[in-house]
């Protein structure tokens, strides 16, 4: 009795799953493999339509992706794009998390005001960037000796040393518009640490900086490597933001906007695919190291 009852449970459960299988299945699992077909076959726009699943299959594309001259430095790009708005965004978010975690009036006003950058439309807040950084009329280069053309100039002197400035321009960008996004987790997680770990820091004379590192971070640490995670996969593959601000301009071009240069400008639907393959390739590579080394020792420190 109990057999049948469990076959029924379980005929039951695949019901009840597979409408999301079945979506997983067409919306990610299909148009994937048919992306890596592309990457192995010399597919242009021109002559997508003949070619099938089988047959003429070569590493040509791979080949040439890697061996363009342009390729590498985008990939650099996408690295340094990547980690440095991940820790930008975390960071500011974490700052504004521990502002705004006592009460005081109109905090709930402030708290909604600041999730407008990540709830608001991308192409509006590109624009408004834009605007804003022109160098005729944008406000920015108003409270400047020497105007700076922060979207479209490659390099710059700060302090005797020479910085990207488009780069740095996009980097802010994606910082500005995602700290949000950790602002929410931090600050939840904030909201549920116990009081009185910090009344007794309080008592023991800590100071308020003393109470951050030793009471506060230790109970954040968690949120925050997820946060980590979950920011460094979207912003890897970001393309939108990239390609508002600059077009891939001025130094900027990371790998995404070159797979759609690719599918675009040239046509070259093989080699657009096969930059797609190598980016996810890296993506996992990454997201492998850290689930070596880092969720590792969080399994073992919870045994």
């Amino acid at each position: 009795m109990s057999l049948t009852l469990q076959k029924q449970e379980g005929r039951a459960g695949l019901a009840l799953i597979s409408p999301t299988l079945v979506i997983t299945l067409v919306v990610v699992v299909l148009p994937l493999l048919w992306a890596v077909m592309l990457a192995f076959q010399n597919v242009r726009l021109i002559n997508i339509r003949s070619k099938g699943l089988f047959g003429g299959y070569t590493l040509e594309n791979f080949g040439y992706v890697l061996s363009e001259p342009g390729f590498w430095p985008a990939l650099v790009n996408t690295l340094i794009y990547t980690v440095a708005g991940t820790a930008l965004s975390i960071a500011v978010g974490l700052v504004a998390a521990l502002a705004l975690r006592e009460r005081f009036k109109g905090r709930t006003l402030v708290r909604a005001s600041i999730l407008i950058p990540y709830v608001a439309p991308v192409v509006a807040v590109a624009f408004l960037w834009e605007t804003m950084l022109n160098p005729q009329y944008g406000i920015v280069n108003t409270w400047l000796s020497q105007p700076i053309a922060f979207l479209s100039q490659a390099k710059g002197t700060f302090l005797g040393m020479e910085v990207p400035v488009a780069l740095l321009t996009v980097i802010a960008f994606e910082a500005w518009r995602y700290f949000p996004f950790a602002f929410l987790f931090i600050l939840a997680r904030l909201q549920a640490l116990p009081a009185d770990l910090e009344e007794a820091a309080v008592v023991d004379g800590a100071t308020p900086t003393q109470r951050f590192r030793y009471v506060i971070m230790p109970q954040l640490w968690r949120i925050v490597a997820l946060l980590a995670v979950l920011r460094f996969v979207f912003t890897f593959t970001k393309f939108d933001d990239v390609y508002l601000l600059t077009g891939g301009g001025a130094g900027t071009e990371v790998v995404s906007v070159r797979v759609y240069n690719f599918l675009t400008s040239r046509d070259d639907i093989g080699a657009a695919a096969a930059q797609a393959i190598v980016l996810a390739v890296v993506l996992v590579v990454f997201l492998a190291l850290y689930l070596r080394f880092f969720a590792g020792g969080e399994r073992e420190q919870n045994r």
